[in-house]
């Protein structure tokens, strides 16, 4: 059974890591004494030095659990991995920071520690690159595959089968669905109904399946405790999909009240004022490095647009941002002189003529959003947010598309979730949606610090820009 390897797996898992945390922390000593030829005055010796290991070994690998890297991953992309270990390295390497303070341990070598955190960081996401790559090559060959059963054929089976077939590296293999509404052998994209759900009992008892989905529609859940029951008395492991996610958050909010569970139909953590301030102390702080930091290149790009093409540098377009309200967005100016007639249009296409020699690009590296940093630093915008759309657009899209207004109770972004996950530009506005329901439903500090950094990585060049 694939539980059996999970288990051996993980045990590996946890050694290789502890190695790797050891090897690191030894090497930052050497390295440091390597690159500084008088580091060695006045810091502890290396034997020493070592005697701390018998703390940060155990603490980092309780950080890695935390951080739930000795669970199953499969559906997880390795940058997302990389983000934990990297946050895990973060309170590691702070953490270590504020012991040596607290003790007063001023002749520990500090720069070990940002050494220690460069080294763990990197090979530790080298390693469990490697892992991936040996466990999507022996699932090629047929091995560490997980067999699901499916119980119930609905709109949320139908998404679990389509995510499981457009990615075969999580090794899932779905040998079927029980239903009793729809045909036996009624087919979707090549998962059949093998039988109804009362055959239930037969397929637990062949014990070939690691896991039992129950994916019941909406208007079958009175069957729910009693297949719950029988999955549970099998010892397979159950996962129950609710055929009702359109109308709950990705991750609801649940209130106990004298142990009844009431779960929130949309929970916003920014409704909450601590959180806002702190979004909002970081977006002042935010636009004011980026200004400083990016002003020579504005300079250029807002004389290399005066010199090619007459008209203004900057180009201002009224946007809906937080609580429905409309502002001037500005950016720097990437088409001709418009009346407002054309302007209407609609979004830029494939070689449109309205855009400049510059302006295609500054669209494409998406310089020309620069402007907005101004827009974060008066409180129109934010670092991290949905992104905002013209009036005549939410006003369409609004009765098109199921909650799409929640969007609008938080500050619109100059990035955000959708935009690093290829949704910019003229992509579908529902699957942009989608992402920007979920970044709201489940927006903390470290997920506006891992799109800012997917930012960097994927979203300079955007190659939806026309």
């Amino acid at each position: 059974m694939i539980k059996d390897n999970q288990v051996h797996l993980n045990r590996a898992h946890v050694i290789v890591d502890g190695l790797i945390i050891a090897g690191s922390y030894i090497a930052s000593y050497p390295i440091l004494m390597y690159l500084k030829a008088d580091a060695n005055v006045g810091y502890i010796k290396f034997h020493t030095y070592l005697m701390a290991l018998y703390y940060v070994l155990p603490a980092y690998l309780f950080l890695y659990y935390m951080m739930q890297l000795y669970t199953s991953r499969r559906a997880l992309k390795l940058w997302d991995e990389f983000v934990d270990i990297f946050e895990a390295n973060v309170f590691g390497a702070l953490g270590l920071s504020v012991v040596l303070f607290v003790f007063k341990q001023y002749d520990f070598p500090r720069w070990t520690v940002f050494i220690f955190f460069i080294l763990n960081t990197f090979i530790t996401t080298f390693a469990h690159g490697l892992l991936r790559k040996f466990l999507q090559f022996i699932r090629k060959k047929g091995y560490n595959i997980k067999h699901i059963l499916l119980v119930g054929y609905s709109r949320a089976a139908e998404g679990y089968i389509s995510r499981i077939l457009d990615n075969p590296q999580w090794g899932y293999v779905i040998a079927g669905v029980l239903d009793d509404f729809v045909p036996i052998g009624t087919s979707y994209h090549g998962i059949e109904v093998i039988g109804n759900i009362d055959s239930l009992s037969n397929y637990l008892e062949d014990s070939k399946f690691d896991e039992i989905t129950i994916t019941l529609p909406l208007n079958d859940y009175d069957r729910l405790e009693e297949l719950v029951a029988q999955c549970e008395k099998s010892g397979i492991h159950t996962k129950f999909i609710p055929d009702y996610s359109s109308l709950f958050p990705s991750n609801p909010f649940t209130e106990d009240v004298q142990g009844i569970p009431v779960i929130n139909i949309r929970y916003v953590p920014l409704s909450n004022s601590m959180n806002r301030l702190a979004k909002r102390c970081v977006d002042i702080f935010g636009s004011l490095m980026g200004i400083i930091l990016l002003s020579p290149l504005m300079f250029i790009i807002a004389f290399l647009i005066k010199v090619t093409d007459n008209g203004p540098i900057l180009y201002k377009q009224e946007r809906v941002g937080l609580n429905g309200k409309t502002f001037n967005m500005y950016k720097f100016r990437s088409m001709r002189v418009q009346t407002e007639s054309e302007e209407k249009k609609g979004w830029t296409t494939k070689d449109d003529p309205r855009v400049t020699s510059i302006g295609k690009i500054i669209r494409k590296t998406s310089i020309d959003e620069l402007p907005q940093l101004f827009n974060i630093l008066i409180g129109q915008m934010s670092i991290v947010g949905p992104r905002p759309e013209r009036p005549q657009f939410v006003e369409k899209f609004k009765e098109q598309i199921p909650r799409y207004m929640v969007k609008h109770q938080v500050r619109p972004g100059l990035t955000g979730w959708a935009q690093i996950n290829g949704y910019r530009g003229d992509t579908s506005i529902r699957k942009r949606i989608d992402y920007d329901l979920y970044y709201i439903e489940n927006w903390s500090m470290m997920f506006d610090i891992k799109i800012i950094i997917g930012t960097i990585r994927y979203g300079i060049v955007n190659k939806n820009a026309y």
